[in-house]
Order: C-alpha cells, then structure tokens, then sequence
C-alpha cells in the first residue's frame, strides 16, 4: 500500500550557517557600528542582543533574509518575547521548531480527513505523521493539497513508497 510521512525539519547545519553570516554582516555594516548586536546559536534556539529594540529589530530582519536565502522556513522560528538585558541592551529568543505536536498532527490528520480521498488515511507516529492510501494519485492529490494549506510549520514529505 502507498504511503508517505509528513514531518516538520530544520537542517542545522544551514541555521548555523545563516547565523554565521548574519554574524558577518552585522560586524561589517555601518550601522550596527558600537551597538555590539550579536547573534549566536545555542542548543534549538538563536539568541538575538543588541543595544536597543530598534537595534534588535533590524538584527532579526538581517538573520531573516540569512535565513531564507539558505531555504530555512521563518515557520520554523518561534520568537520569545523582548527581555532587557545588563546595560539597557536589549534581547530575544528564537527557538526553532523541529518536529509536529499533537495538536498540529490532528489537524493535519482531520485536513486530510476533509479532502475526501477515498482509501486515504493518516496516523500519527511520535512526531511525523504517515499517511497511506490506495491509490499513489489521491497520495499526490494530498501532498500538493497540504503544500497549499498553511498549518504555521513547515512541512516536510519525506519517504514516498509505491
């Protein structure tokens, strides 16, 4: 029987290599002279500083554009909430989001649910999600349905066996 998994992953290796070059241009560019804006990777989370929140909101705009020419979904950024730091400085949390929930493989499930294709069906499995079928076009039909629908991760379809 056909099937597919859909899973939500980040390839680390091109994060670290984003905050690098954000890393890079926020030493070279002009205005980021004297604001010691910093951007570091530690564990499943970016850590963002900068002098003040201004400073910081154009440091995330920097690590972002970094981020989307590597092809990292922004999806997979979950940003924390803006702390002052010592000195007035200014800082922010990013944590990157790997794997589906519950919550997410559910409404992906009942999503395919709703397509009415017939002999589709979904099971959860830790944090991916396969889905088999009869017929490898209605597994086609899915994939492109669920690449249209915005679920707020960024979907992965990995595994396609005839």
């Amino acid at each position: 029987m056909p099937s597919f998994d859909v899973v939500s992953q980040v390839d680390v290796q091109e994060v670290r290599n984003a905050v690098d070059q954000a890393n890079r241009e926020l030493a070279n560019r002009f205005d980021f002279k004297g604001t010691d804006s910093v951007v570091s990777l530690k564990d499943n989370a970016i850590e963002l500083e900068s002098a003040s929140e201004e400073r910081l909101k154009a440091v995330t705009q920097v690590l972002e554009e970094k981020l989307v020419k590597r092809k990292v979904s922004l999806k997979a950024l979950d940003y924390g909430k803006v702390e002052e730091a010592s000195h007035g400085r200014a800082r922010q949390k990013a944590s990157i989001q790997v794997g589906i929930n519950d919550e997410k493989a559910r409404e992906i499930g009942k999503f395919v649910k709703t397509l009415g294709l017939k002999g589709v069906q979904h099971q959860v499995q830790g944090d991916q999600l396969r889905i088999t079928g009869k017929k490898r076009d209605d597994l086609q039909t899915a994939i492109g349905k669920l690449r249209e629908h915005d679920f707020g991760v960024p979907l992965d379809f990995t595994n396609f066996r005839d």
